[in-house]
């Protein structure tokens, strides 16, 4: 499938539709292998001990992968994870952001599998690997 959303049409769509989170990540590469988006971290992603928490790496990696859909399909709002997996391989470096590359999997009429491997930006070995799929809306059909 034809990519119709690039990494800026993806950080305007973030912008305009998500504007509590958009500022903290980034898509950076869209094209016919996957994408790639970043996790700007702050200290609001931070857990005791000054490493990433969980929930911020599973944010970065249902954000990402959204975004891999979306750059198929178009701006569709609606389209929502409907199963998760995770696994958390080693602790993110510190002070370092955090990149997801997603390579979609499946991409159907209802749904769409991909996977994203996330890595301290820099490094060769993942920090966590997570499969998801995601429902897509049916398209609306305008009434005559």
């Amino acid at each position: 499938m034809d990519i119709v959303m690039d990494a800026d049409a993806l950080n305007v769509f973030l912008a305009r539709e998500f504007p509590q989170v958009a500022a903290d990540y980034r898509v950076g590469r869209v094209d016919a292998g996957g994408l790639e988006a970043r996790l700007i971290v702050s200290d609001a992603n931070l857990r005791p001990g000054g490493t990433v928490s969980g929930p911020s790496i599973f944010a970065l990696a249902d954000l990402a992968i959204y975004c891999a859909i979306l750059a198929r399909i178009g701006p569709v709002a609606l389209a929502v994870t409907t199963n998760a997996s995770i696994d958390f391989m080693r602790k993110p470096e510190a002070g370092k952001e955090l990149v997801a590359q997603v390579r979609l999997l499946k991409l159907g009429r209802v749904l769409a599998v991909a996977e994203a491997l996330i890595y301290s930006d820099g490094g060769v070995e993942p920090v966590a690997r997570c499969s998801m799929t995601y429902s897509i809306p049916p398209k609306r059909q305008d009434s005559v």
